[in-house]
């Protein structure tokens, strides 16, 4: 008996048809693959056993856009000062169309958050909806829908503590859906720069130069503004222009410290204020302020006053959970309400930091580019790392994030005049972001020359930091009403993104839209100072053929 191939296929079909509509195919969300997993508790960290009972966390969890890569091409297109859409950066709500996952990853996600008995209620969307936060997560709850053994840990060393887990898995079928999850096994701490303010005899005059370690010549607002060429400048649109800086870990500047400062070092500037707003349960504490606090809002008033300064003070204790909150916070401002530079002295060593973690959290900097902010992070002060050493005796140079983002400005230490670069200036490169293609000719040139010198410690196909660099040596401060002198690229960064807020002004002054993300603007490089300090004289000369 002769069958038609084509009424065989039209049965087969149908029993097809049938056997789908009599079971419904569902995810398997029991078949799960590990995300990420140390093989041992990170160095310096111990568990405490399990957190407290009735303890809660919000899960942070980022997916993948519809349109791959769609943020970074965004950015070039508006930062790239050959590009036909340069300065179109884009709203808000632009941002958002470009970073929406596809409708079917929603449905795949918050399909899985209901068999684990997640209510919708409790999930809300952020970072211009590609990322989904889902809130008051117990820890069996949060143990069960990743896989994961939540314990309380601390750092020997900062007493902080942190809960995390040393792995976390996720069905397979969500692998190409979600980027990552936090806070999951992320164990670096934003809190590793802050500053010990350090009192030195002071030497001579401005300019004489370094006679020994403990005799550094004082920086101060007249000294910066006379080797940086700001002086002659007079800010003209400070209705339109905004400096932000981002505190952590309960960071407060004193505005008395402030005009003190002012009253020594800028005259002209002794009425400089700032405006401060509480993000995640953020505190503000101006009578007990901290060295970090003050050193970041004393040196961006004196690079930029009279630019409107809001000091954005993040809760949520160590670790991921304050960056996704401000960077949730910064990215959910209307278009004029966005600081147009940030200045922001934080950061731990990329190694304690997952992958899947810090790819996502740099797409968030990106964002904020794409919409026309500078955002500037120090790149520490271990010169190229701390405790290189690791547990297995390796020997490998560290770097710092969100500095080796290749999204962020990051910007190291000078010192003295001629300026050098410090010693302190943390540099190097990333090994979990490679080069961005504005750094290939630069760096690739200053590889060559260095030649097989260091071969093993660093990874030479990773993004080079610094970028830029300031002052970072002997940086005249108030704290709690005394004067005091103190290192560390926490100074060089508030003096760089004040020029850089001096830049934007002088670009909106003359109608044109701010500057943005900077780095495609940059060139020359080296990893201790990046392309070196600002002349801003002959950046303001740049700017007129842009």
């Amino acid at each position: 008996m002769f069958i038609h191939p084509l009424s065989v296929f039209s049965v087969l079909a149908s029993e097809i048809i049938n056997c789908l509509a009599a079971t419904p195919l569902e995810p398997r969300w029991h078949n799960v693959r590990t995300k990420h997993a140390w093989g041992a508790v990170p160095e310096h960290w111990e568990t405490l056993g399990h957190p407290a009972a009735g303890t809660t966390i919000d899960l942070h969890i980022a997916l993948e856009p519809q349109r791959k890569n769609a943020v970074v091409d965004a950015l070039y297109e508006v930062s790239y000062p050959r590009s036909p859409k340069y300065g179109a950066h884009l709203s808000r709500e632009q941002l958002a169309d470009i970073v929406a996952p596809h409708p079917d990853t929603l449905t795949l996600v918050n399909s899985w958050l209901k068999h684990h008995g997640v209510h919708p209620s409790s999930v809300s969307r952020s970072h211009g909806g590609g990322w989904l936060t889902v809130a008051d997560v117990s820890m069996s709850q949060a143990n069960s829908i990743l896989s994961a053994s939540y314990q309380l840990y601390r750092h020997a060393k900062t007493n902080e503590t942190a809960i995390r887990t040393i792995s976390y898995g996720l069905p397979v079928e969500l692998h190409s859906h979600v980027k990552s999850v936090a806070p999951t096994t992320y164990f670096s701490s934003p809190g590793m720069l802050r500053h010990t303010p350090r009192v030195r005899r002071r030497a001579g005059t401005l300019g004489r130069g370094l006679l020994r370690r403990d005799d550094i010549e004082p920086v101060t607002p007249s000294f910066l503004r006379w080797i940086y060429k700001t002086e002659g400048y007079e800010p003209a649109a400070i209705d339109r222009n905004k400096l932000g800086v981002a505190g952590f870990i309960g960071d407060s500047p004193s505005p008395l410290d402030l005009r003190l400062f002012m009253t020594a070092y800028r005259t002209d500037a002794v009425t400089a204020t700032f405006d401060v707003v509480l993000v995640n349960g953020g505190g503000y504490d101006p009578d007990t302020p901290t060295v970090e606090g003050n050193i970041d809002i004393q040196y961006t008033e004196a690079m930029a006053f009279p630019t409107p300064h809001t000091y954005y003070s993040t809760g949520g204790g160590s670790g991921p959970d304050p960056y996704l909150s401000w960077l949730n916070f910064m990215l959910s401002l209307d278009d004029n309400e966005l600081p147009r530079t940030i200045s922001a002295s934080y950061g731990g060593f990329e190694d304690g930091a997952p992958l899947d973690f810090v790819e996502s959290a740099c797409e968030l900097f990106a964002q904020l580019g794409v919409r026309g902010v500078s955002v500037l992070f120090s790149t520490g002060d271990f010169g190229v790392g701390k405790d290189c050493t690791d547990s297995s005796g390796n020997v490998r140079f560290r770097t710092m994030f969100p500095a080796s983002c290749p999204w962020v400005t990051s910007v190291g230490g000078t010192m003295d005049y001629p300026e050098v670069a410090a010693s302190l200036s943390g540099g190097g490169f990333s090994n979990h972001f490679s080069r961005p293609a504005y750094q290939d000719g630069a760096v690739a040139t200053y590889l060559e020359h260095l030649g097989s010198r260091y071969d093993g410690l660093y990874n030479a196909n990773g993004r080079g930091i610094p970028d830029i660099s300031a002052q970072a040596h002997g940086c005249m401060i108030f704290f709690r009403r005394r004067e005091s002198m103190i290192d560390g690229t926490s100074c060089a960064v508030p003096i760089a993104a004040g020029i850089v807020s001096l830049l934007n002004d002088y670009r909106l002054s003359k109608g044109k839209t701010p500057l943005g993300f900077l780095n495609y603007w940059l060139t020359g490089w080296n990893p201790v100072t990046g392309l070196g300090t600002l002349d801003f004289s002959e950046l303001e000369k740049m700017l007129d053929e842009l």
